[in-house]
């Protein structure tokens, strides 16, 4: 692992509230975010930082990413969390940040959606919107 360490929604979420350096940063794709929904930080104060990791259709991998998170005017030594669907994509955002020379870079376990259940469907076990954190959809 080439990052800080992999955390739960939940230590995410009690960060984001006693940590005003925190920063949640989703790594998704602009539909993802526009047809499945976004991490709701209105009770924190904060608002995600929205940089994908990967450029829908193709899914290269964003050359900017480093760039565009840096844009966000984000201390070095700020905790960083970063969010994808699963868990996948964030651990590789993470490592790319670390790698950049931030601090605190951190995977969120089961992302926004996350494991398969039974059915073969996301979203209702583990991650973000099964742990009943707050999102929402545009």
């Amino acid at each position: 692992m080439s990052y800080k360490a992999d955390v739960t929604v939940e230590e995410v979420w009690a960060a984001l509230a006693q940590d005003q350096k925190s920063v949640l940063i989703d790594v998704r794709t602009q539909a993802e975010w526009t047809f499945v929904g976004i991490c709701d930080l209105s009770g924190t104060g904060k608002s995600p930082l929205l940089v994908s990791w990967q450029v829908f259709p193709h899914m290269e991998i964003n050359p900017a990413f480093r760039d565009m998170v840096a844009a966000g005017d984000i201390s070095r030594d700020s905790p960083l969390y970063f969010l994808c669907r699963s868990g996948v994509r964030s651990r590789a955002a993470a490592a790319a940040m670390t790698e950049a020379g931030y601090e605190n870079c951190f995977n969120i376990l089961g992302g926004f959606e996350g494991d398969l259940d039974d059915a073969g469907h996301r979203g209702q076990t583990g991650g973000w919107k099964a742990s009943g954190l707050p999102w929402r959809q545009n």
